[in-house]
């Protein structure tokens, strides 16, 4: 137990609060993509973390920046993921108004904060950053991509954070879709700091076999969770029949990490359903 989860439980003790365990299972780790201001509801529920917005971390005033993280490093858990990464829209990674200096600027103070938070990943999937606008060349929007990534690796280094990529489906972004894709831009692109995850809706909307994650096990280092079926928290086995075949090959390369919920649902309604859906998957697997 660390000494911040010790002291904490020690207080909730004295003025009479319970707290539940936390959610880890076999060193998989179960968090959940939340705002900051649910930082109380994601403790009291018990996961191991919460994934705010990147995004949403970089624009806090420093006002407003400290005080989350006061609050935050009181409490037993910590940001140890970001999802959300480039929201601004003049922030593009792709296309001929790319804006170097602005995108180093931001990345910089973003990736600094995410560190101060307790992170250690910050999810890239921003398809507003990366979409290949009609009639742009793909060749050089994937030339592009690698491009920032490299860049960007350099900096995710000196702030001790990696760069996870995230394929999306097809209605969102109109590049890397797959598991597939975001493998073959990591070894091009061959940064320590750049990585990839896996998120199980995105997986299955665009029907992409799970083995995916054995052939990736090596760049993999973060999942995010929904049922597909209306990109729901999970809370049942028989919600999909692809659930035991993706657990077991999450137990089968030996992943410790961290496995978000991210879908339509809240804490208050879904939380403890969610969790033992996931306790019962991993320790099935």
């Amino acid at each position: 137990m660390n000494i911040a989860r010790r002291k904490f439980l020690m207080a909730a003790g004295a003025a009479g609060i319970a707290i539940p365990a936390l959610a880890s299972v076999e060193g998989i780790k179960i968090g959940v993509c939340a705002p900051a201001r649910e930082l109380d509801q994601v403790v009291s529920y018990g996961f191991d973390y919460i994934e705010p917005g990147a995004a949403s971390v970089a624009e806090m005033s420093e006002a407003n920046f400290q005080d989350f993280k006061v609050k935050l490093m009181s409490s037993p858990i910590r940001c140890e993921s970001f999802n959300s990464f480039i929201r601004r829209k003049d922030l593009r990674v792709v296309g001929d108004d790319v804006n170097w200096d602005a995108l180093r600027g931001y990345l910089d103070h973003t990736l600094a904060r995410c560190r101060e938070l307790g992170g250690s990943i910050v999810v890239w999937g921003s398809a507003g950053s990366r979409n290949v606008q009609p009639g742009y060349s793909r060749e050089k929007a994937w030339n592009q991509i690698k491009d920032f990534l490299g860049r960007a690796g350099e900096i995710a280094r000196r702030h001790q954070m990696t760069i996870a990529i995230e394929p999306l489906r097809h209605q969102e972004s109109n590049i890397i879709n797959t598991g597939a894709e975001a493998l073959r831009l990591v070894h091009e692109v061959n940064d320590p700091n750049i990585k990839m995850i896996i998120d199980y809706y995105h997986l299955r909307v665009e029907n992409e076999n799970p083995d995916i994650v054995w052939k990736a096990q090596k760049e993999i280092v973060h999942f995010h969770f929904a049922n597909p079926n209306g990109r729901l928290w999970p809370k049942s086995p028989a919600e999909d029949p692809e659930y035991g075949e993706f657990f077991n090959l999450v137990k089968k390369i030996g992943f410790h990490g961290g496995i978000s919920i991210e879908g339509r649902g809240s804490l208050a309604q879904d939380a403890t359903a969610s969790l033992a859906f996931f306790r019962q998957e991993i320790t099935a697997a």
